[in-house]
């Protein structure tokens, strides 16, 4: 009956990374560079794939894919961050789980692009004569369709059951933006079956996609070292590493994340690991994958020159 009686929170506070008030301009202009930049590192790597018909194959169509969940996944986030580096403004229930929808949206869509990319490496680098067929366009087509399609469709389960909760304790989130977690240690409403549910489900969509990562990789570290080319075994190194190096930062952050949640004193913990992955990764992934890369170096000095 007591509960009954308390009102319930439908607006909430979102602290930020910190509270120290000296700190509060120069963070803004050091994430609004960070914004910025990965931006247009990953806009313009979509628009570097899409302008240059040399870069119409299946490799750089998952790559331009990686990069625009990569800008949806920044873009949840650093705007509002930014803004509440200058103001504590209130965010409203819905907005909360749009944010939090967006942000797991990208972060699915990721790691099944992942997985693509994984296997078109080694359809690629096992079987370079079937290549062509195997990899066609219209499996291309379909393989991103199907990580939009699963990272579409995952996060409806999380909302479904995050509206359920009820907030009447506290307003205030310890985060800089509507992570699920520390939603749940703020719930009037037991959010023991919200809690298992994302634990199963992170670990699921980890374990298979890392899983089937690492078995593909495997096997083109193997066909790699079957290369009697120098020359042919250096291309594939070079182009797999830039993949692992992304692969390791992504899914290392994820399992921390959610797999390995911290609590209590983590939390600032909980926060670099959150900042980690929604802010970083998508700033590093198209330098990441374009540095090493002559194919979209030499394409990148077309665009400049015209």
């Amino acid at each position: 009956m007591a509960e009954e009686n308390m009102t319930l929170v439908t607006k909430f506070v979102l602290t930020g990374l910190t509270d120290l008030p000296g700190l509060q301009v120069p963070l803004f202009l050091v994430f609004l560079v960070i914004y910025l930049t990965t931006m247009m590192g990953n806009l313009g790597l979509i628009l570097l794939i899409w302008k240059d018909p040399h870069l119409h194959t299946p490799m750089y169509s998952f790559l331009g894919s990686l990069a625009f969940a990569d800008a949806c996944s920044s873009s949840s986030v650093t705007p509002k961050m930014l803004m509440n580096f200058l103001s504590k403004d209130h965010i409203s229930f819905i907005e909360c789980i749009t944010q939090f929808y967006v942000f797991a949206f990208s972060a699915t869509t990721e790691s099944f692009l992942l997985v693509v990319m994984a296997y078109d490496r080694y359809a690629a680098i096992c079987n370079p004569l079937l290549y062509p067929v195997v990899m066609s366009n219209r499996l291309c087509t379909w393989l991103i369709s199907a990580s939009y399609a699963i990272g579409f469709l995952h996060p409806i389960i999380h909302i479904g059951l995050l509206v359920r909760l009820t907030f009447c304790r506290s307003n205030i989130i310890h985060h800089f933006y509507c992570e699920i977690l520390p939603l749940f240690t703020i719930s009037c409403t037991d959010p023991s079956i919200n809690a298992l549910v994302l634990f199963i489900s992170a670990s699921f969509i980890q374990a298979s996609t890392f899983m089937t990562i690492i078995v593909s990789y495997t096997c083109v570290l193997f066909a790699i070292l079957r290369k009697k080319s120098e020359k042919g075994k250096s291309k594939a190194f070079s182009t797999c590493s830039a993949h692992l190096l992304s692969v390791s930062l992504f899914y290392g952050t994820l399992f921390f994340m959610y797999v390995c949640p911290g609590s209590g004193p983590d939390q600032y913990q909980d926060k670099m690991y959150s900042l980690f992955y929604t802010i970083i990764i998508p700033l590093l992934n198209p330098f990441i994958y374009s540095l090493r890369n002559k194919e979209v170096l030499l394409a990148c000095r077309k665009l400049i020159n015209k």
